[in-house]
């Protein structure tokens, strides 16, 4: 008989994420954590949102926090997109 742990990440009541790996699980808990930071500062500016849509706006925005800031340096949005379909392909690729 095997032991196995596992990680439960919970938000709002609601389980999103089960996995093995504790590092794992800590990095996505501080995403959701950085995504509810972000939810809270963009209703405080003035954006009105439904709620789903908040979260899914604020999720998006924490995940991809690296390219968020390449952005803010300058790099054009299509050359990230263009990155990201060949990190995608890459994957893919590996997969075969």
């Amino acid at each position: 008989m095997a032991v196995i742990t596992k990680y439960v990440v919970e938000h709002k009541g609601v389980e999103k994420l089960v996995t093995t790996d504790k590092k794992e699980a800590d990095k996505y808990d501080k995403m959701l954590e950085v995504a509810d930071n972000l939810a809270i500062y963009l209703e405080a500016k003035g954006i009105k949102l439904e709620e789903s849509q908040m979260e899914d706006l604020s999720i998006t925005l924490s995940k991809n926090k690296d390219n968020l800031n390449k952005l803010f340096k300058g790099t054009e949005a299509n050359t990230l997109l263009e990155e990201e379909k060949a990190e995608v392909v890459a994957l893919q690729s590996k997969k075969a």
